[in-house]
């Protein structure tokens, strides 16, 4: 029997190359601030989708 999916269940990754060194500072910087690098990631999309969002074609 499998269980249920939470509401909120994250079901998909993102995968992303960047500089090992920017990667690493962003980390460090996440922790100092305790926080995770993920979910300042998801913060970021969160807001960027919220700022740039286009009207629904029922919008119009």
């Amino acid at each position: 029997m499998s269980k249920p999916k939470k509401k909120n269940q994250k079901d998909s990754q993102l995968v992303m190359r960047l500089p090992k060194g920017e990667r690493d500072a962003f980390v460090s910087l996440c922790k100092d601030l305790d926080t995770s690098a993920a979910r300042e990631i998801r913060r970021f999309i969160r807001q960027f989708l919220s700022e740039h969002e286009q009207p629904s074609e029922k919008d119009t």
